[in-house]
């Protein structure tokens, strides 16, 4: 989960400091319905994996 400016520094911190183009994301179990944090993409564990097997295309 994700509940306060801590955990999202944690979360997400990392991947900012990454200076590149490459896409981001961020998955977790957090019931999300998606969206971006400066360019990270957030997303629910079960989104990303259906994703990967071709499922959805959210």
């Amino acid at each position: 989960m994700i509940p306060d400016d801590k955990v999202r520094d944690r979360e997400f911190g990392s991947l900012l400091a990454i200076p590149d183009n490459h896409s981001k994301k961020v998955v977790t179990m957090d019931p999300v319905i998606g969206g971006t944090y400066k360019g990270i993409e957030h997303i629910h564990l079960e989104n990303f994996l259906l994703r990967i097997v071709g499922k959805t295309t959210n």
